[in-house]
């Protein structure tokens, strides 16, 4: 897969993601960023090296399984979330990493043709309780295939330097 550039479904950041600071964070914003679309090639390609399944693997015993096709694996679904997640959402200069996520749910199959975007919407944005020049940013995210379905979500946790910090 080659990620072809992609930008906001709409609304976005009134300050851009190389400029973004924990205090850009609001919560209840939501925004949308995509798309990429998954080839069966892709689905393979990633398959074979990380979920040999063979749901994910093999075309034909996918056909005779519980999903009567190919299907991307989770993982493949997530780390298209992430690119894209990363491109568009956390900040390239405050970013200071992430302690984790909570509730990752794999809502439906994604299959060969399908294009995913990203909605993501600032849950909470909290000051640190012990470290006064950062915050920490709660985001809802789900992962959308071409028909607005919903195929993945997850809430992420991220720790940015505040602005006014430095």
């Amino acid at each position: 897969m080659t990620t072809p550039p992609t930008s906001a479904l709409g609304l976005d950041f009134n300050t851009p993601v190389q400029e973004r600071y924990f205090e850009d964070y609001t919560p209840g914003s939501t925004y949308t960023y995509g798309s990429v679309t998954l080839t069966e090639e892709d689905i393979l390609r990633f398959a074979g090296e990380f979920d040999p399944q063979s749901i994910h693997t093999d075309p034909a015993a996918a056909a005779e399984g519980p999903f009567k096709g190919l299907i991307a694996s989770g993982w493949h679904t997530a780390s298209v979330m992430m690119r894209l997640y990363a491109d568009h959402y956390v900040s390239k200069v405050a970013s200071l990493a992430s302690p984790g996520v909570d509730e990752l749910r794999w809502v439906q199959p994604v299959r060969p043709g399908d294009s995913l975007s990203i909605r993501t919407t600032t849950r909470a944005a909290r000051l640190s309780r012990s470290k006064p020049d950062r915050g920490l940013v709660h985001t809802d995210i789900e992962v959308l295939n071409q028909r607005g379905e919903v195929v993945l979500t997850l809430t992420a946790m991220n720790l940015l330097r505040r602005r006014d910090a430095d």
